[in-house]
Parts: structure tokens; sequence; C-alpha cells
């Protein structure tokens, strides 16, 4: 017999009535809490770490000295090894919040938003990977080719590369997640007022961002942090009409 938490009930008009608490719901809320936190910092780690290489503005100079040095080759290069790691973690944590909002909400699957917030969260993990694969792509030839260097035009062209699918692509993929998320949760009644007003300013934020700063790129991981944070300290407990 199940617990009495976990038991629903019968109506007097003969409908089912959800149960109170429904285990498989907070089991997947905190799967979706735990492996968004695991992505925020692997993201963050995996940013620090690329981040290392020269930026666009860098003078040819700065790229010959990295690249000659060896050590900074070897931080992107672990840095790309990482970045596969967040990706994944990415995709189980949107999988799993998208499990359960679909568990909350089982009609939730025919609406435009539910496809849209699938294709965006799936396009910034292959922006991610693209981006930051062409960013460290020199340290890559420098850690495990003998072949000569390329000259700066072609590290700064492959930056170039990787700047535009990462800030200009992913970051853009990131803010319509956030759109489709907020609204999902917020139909599911999972997401305080407060909390999905800041996540609709801050997704316009990134859909109208032209800056490369890296600091642009965390924004998408602290917000799924939060979002996680409140999975795990209040996670829902049965189906919403």
């Amino acid at each position: 017999m199940r617990p009495a938490a976990e038991q629903g009930g019968t109506s007097e008009d003969g409908t089912d009535v959800p149960p109170a608490v429904d285990m498989r719901v907070v089991g997947t809320a905190r799967m979706a809490g735990w492996s968004g936190v695991l992505f925020a910092l692997l993201f963050v780690v995996a940013l620090v770490l690329v981040q290392q290489a020269p930026g666009l503005a860098a003078p040819d100079g700065d790229y010959q000295a990295f690249y000659a040095r060896g050590s900074g080759s070897v931080l992107v290069a672990l840095g790309l090894y990482v970045v596969p790691f967040a990706g994944i973690a990415c995709l189980w944590h949107m999988i799993a919040t998208r499990t359960l909002l679909q568990v909350l909400r089982p009609r939730s699957w025919s609406e435009i938003p539910h496809w849209l917030n699938l294709a965006s969260g799936i396009t910034f993990v292959c922006m991610l990977f693209g981006g930051t694969a062409a960013v460290g792509a020199i340290a890559l030839l420098t850690e495990f080719s003998a072949a000569p260097l390329p000259p700066p035009d072609v590290a700064r062209a492959l930056n170039s590369v990787g700047y535009a699918l990462v800030f200009v692509f992913g970051v853009r993929a990131a803010g319509m997640y956030m759109i489709t998320a907020t609204g999902l949760a917020r139909s599911a009644k999972i997401l305080p007022r407060w909390l999905a007003l800041v996540s609709y300013l801050v997704a316009a934020f990134l859909l109208v961002s032209v800056t490369f700063h890296p600091a642009i790129l965390l924004v998408f991981p602290a917000w799924v942090l939060l979002m996680s944070g409140l999975l795990l300290v209040r996670p829902p407990t049965g189906r919403t009409p």
C-alpha cells in the first residue's frame, strides 16, 4: 500500500483527485535541481579555462606569446574537455525540467512554447559546443600536434567564429529558453511572480545584448542556478490543472 501522502482519491462526481504529494514529481524536481547546479558549476569552470585564450582585440604579439608558452594552451584544452560535461548537465537539467512540467500539466506537450523550449535548449548547447571548439582549436593544435602554429590572423579568425556562435547565437537561444521555461513554469504554478518578472527581464536583456564581454555568459547559468535552488528548496507536490 502506498503511503497516505501519495494516495489520491475520488471526488463526489467520480473524477480522480491527484495525491497531495506525488513522490515522482518531487524526485524529478530534485533531479532537475541538482543537474542545474552541476551545469552552472561546470559552465563557470569551463568559461574560466577557455577564456585564458587571447580575445578578439588582442594584438598579434599576445597570440604568439600565449601559444608559444604552452601553459595557457593546456588550460584552454582542459576547458574544452569540461565543456561537454557542462552541456550534458544542461541537457539533463532541461529534460528533467520539461518532464516535471509535463507531469504537472499533462496537456502542455501540445503547446507551442513546449517545443520552442526544447529547440532553444538544444540550440544553446550546440552553439556552446561549436563556439568553444573554434576558440580552443589552436590550443588543441599546440598540445596534440607538432605542426607549425598558424599565424595570429588564423587564431583571431577562429576566435571570431567561436564568439559569433556563443555570443550572438547561443546567448539568444539561452534567452528564448528562459522565456519559454518561465512561461511553462508559471502555468504550472511553480514559479513566484517576482521571479517570473525577473526571468523575463533578464531574457529580454540576453535577446538584445550585443556585448562580447565574458560576464554576459554568466547570466544564463546564474538563472539556471536560481531556478534549480527553487526546485530543491520548494519542490512541487502534485499536478496542476
